[in-house]
C-alpha cells in the first residue's frame, strides 16, 4: 500500500489548509457559538472542495478532514461528504446521482447521516415512522440519511420531518433530534459499490470521522508545544521538563497511530478491498487514542485548558464527543472482535 498524496489530493489538501486557516479562527468560532460558520462552508464550496472527494476519493477526504479538525472548524463537511457525495455516488441510481451529485458539490445541497441504525426507524407504505435521539449538523441538513430497522438506507428531506428538536452535544456540531412520522423517503440505490449500502456507507463514516479525530489530535498537542514551549516554571520552559516530554511524546504517538490507520483503511476503501475491519480498527483508535490524546492536551496547558476562551478547550471537546461517535472504544472492539472469531481475513 502507498499512502503518498496524488497531486490532486495533495493540491486539495493545501487548498483547504489555507481556507481553514484564514477563515477558522479563533474570533470567528468563538462567535459561531455551536451554529456552523456559513461563510466558511460557502468558501469551502466555492473552491470545489466537496465536489474534489469524487475525484480523490476517501484518501483525499481523509486528508481534508486532518485540516478542518486541526482547526476545529465548524461546518458539515465530513456528513455531507461521506452520508452524501460518496454514499450517493457509490450507491445511488442514476436519477438519484443526476439529481442530488450537483447540490452537494455545490454546497445548496447537504446531507447528514442518522447512523449507526439505532433500531428505532421502521419503514412503512406511508412512509417512515419513530426517532433519532440526536443527528450530527441536522440543523444545517438539507436532507438526512436514515436507516431502518433492517438497515435499509432512505433519503428523507428534512423539511418533511415530522420535527426536527435542537439539542446540544458536546461538540458544537448544530445537531437535532429527529423526529418521522409518516415521513416520504426514498431508498438508496444500490448503485455500482457492490457492497451492502450500509455497511459500506457506515465503513466509509467511521474512517472519515478518524482522520477528523487525526486533526483534532493535531490541533491539540500542537497548541501544548507552543504553550509549553513558552511557559516558564522554575525558571525554564515546561517544555525541557522531562514529565511533560514523555506526555508529549506519549500524545504524538497516539495521534500517528490514529492517522496511518485511517489512512490504511481509507485506501482499502477506494481499491475496493473489504474496509469494515480496517475501518473499526481505524474508529477504535480514534475513539481510545484520541481521548488519551486531548486529555493530554488539557493537562499540559493547566489551568489554562480550562479556560473557555482559550482555543484548546475546543479539541477537547471535539475529540471527547467523536471518542464517542459512531461507537465508543469498547463497542468497536466487541465488533471487531466477532469478525475475528467468524474467521473474517480482513
Amino acid at each position: 500500500m502507498d499512502f503518498t498524496p496524488t497531486e490532486d489530493q495533495e493540491a486539495a489538501r493545501e487548498l483547504a489548509g489555507r481556507i481553514f486557516a484564514d477563515l477558522a479562527t479563533h474570533e470567528r468560532l468563538r462567535a459561531a457559538g455551536t451554529g456552523t460558520d456559513a461563510e466558511l462552508w460557502k468558501a469551502l464550496c466555492a473552491a470545489g472542495l466537496p465536489g474534489a472527494v469524487e475525484e480523490t476519493g476517501l484518501l483525499g477526504l481523509v486528508l481534508l478532514l486532518e485540516e478542518q479538525g486541526r482547526r476545529t472548524a465548524q461546518v458539515p463537511f465530513a456528513a455531507s461528504c461521506v452520508y452524501g457525495i460518496l454514499a450517493v455516488a457509490r450507491h445511488g441510481t442514476e436519477e438519484q446521482r443526476a439529481r442530488l451529485l450537483p447540490g452537494l458539490r455545490d454546497g445548496t445541497t447537504v446531507v447528514t447521516g442518522a447512523l449507526p441504525a439505532p433500531g428505532t426507524v421502521t419503514a412503512g407504505p406511508g412512509g417512515l415512522s419513530g426517532a433519532v435521539g440526536w443527528v450530527p449538523w441536522l440543523r444545517d441538513a438539507t436532507h438526512v440519511l436514515v436507516p431502518d430497522g433492517d438497515r435499509v438506507l432512505w433519503m428523507v428531506r428534512t423539511e418533511d420531518a415530522a420535527a426536527v428538536e435542537a439539542v446540544e452535544l458536546t461538540a458544537p456540531w448544530a445537531a437535532a433530534r429527529l423526529v418521522l412520522d409518516g415521513t416520504p423517503a426514498e431508498r438508496l440505490g444500490t448503485g455500482a459499490g457492490g457492497a451492502e449500502p450500509y455497511e459500506d456507507v457506515l465503513a466509509a463514516a467511521r474512517i472519515a470521522f478518524a482522520g477528523l479525530q487525526a486533526g483534532v489530535c493535531a490541533g491539540s498537542l500542537a497548541r501544548a508545544v507552543e504553550y509549553t514551549s513558552v511557559r516558564e516554571q522554575f525558571g525554564r520552559p515546561l517544555s525541557t521538563h522531562q514529565a511533560v516530554q514523555l506526555r508529549a511524546a506519549e500524545a504524538h504517538m497516539d495521534t500517528e497511530a490514529i492517522r496511518v490507520t485511517a489512512y490504511e483503511a481509507a485506501w482499502c476503501f477506494d481499491e475496493g478491498l473489504d474496509a469494515a475491519g480496517a475501518a473499526l480498527t481505524a474508529a477504535w483508535w480514534a475513539s481510545e487514542a484520541g481521548k488519551r490524546v486531548v486529555h493530554a492536551g488539557q493537562h499540559l496547558h493547566g489551568g489554562l485548558g480550562a479556560d473557555l476562551d482559550h482555543p484548546v478547550h475546543r479539541h477537547f471537546l471535539w475529540g471527547r464527543q467523536l471518542d464517542a461517535h459512531l461507537g465508543c472504544g469498547t463497542e468497536l472492539l466487541a465488533e471487531l472482535g466477532d469478525r475475528l472469531a467468524q474467521g473474517d481475513p480482513s
